[in-house]
């Protein structure tokens, strides 16, 4: 299979391009399967923010303006943003490769 913005090979099951990060868009026009939660990369206070930005594929700094903008005109801005904290599931962690004991004694 190949990327659609890149044009890159990746594998028939990728998610994401390895090579330009974009969600991968099957022939029948579905995009790969998304989740909403909080990355554990670039958050400013809690990645609910980024989470959003991600999940709807928009600019994280807009996202930030718009939800700062709610919450100086409204106190729901605030009360949504602590709401989104608590419901939304962190980012599972990215567990390094296993070293196998090949790759190790070549690179001895």
């Amino acid at each position: 299979m190949y990327c659609n913005s890149c044009g890159k090979q990746i594998p028939d099951d990728a998610q994401l391009c390895a090579y330009c990060g974009r969600r991968v868009v099957y022939a029948n026009g579905v995009a790969a399967y998304r989740r909403l939660v909080r990355p554990r990369e670039g958050r400013k206070i809690a990645g609910v923010c980024r989470g959003f930005a991600d999940y709807f594929d928009l600019d994280v700094a807009l996202v930030r303006i718009v939800w700062l903008v709610c919450s100086i005109f409204g106190l729901l801005g605030l009360v949504a943003y602590c709401a989104a904290w608590i419901i939304m599931p962190e980012e599972p962690l990215a567990l390094p490769a296993p070293v196998s004991q090949v790759n190790r004694t070549a690179t001895l």
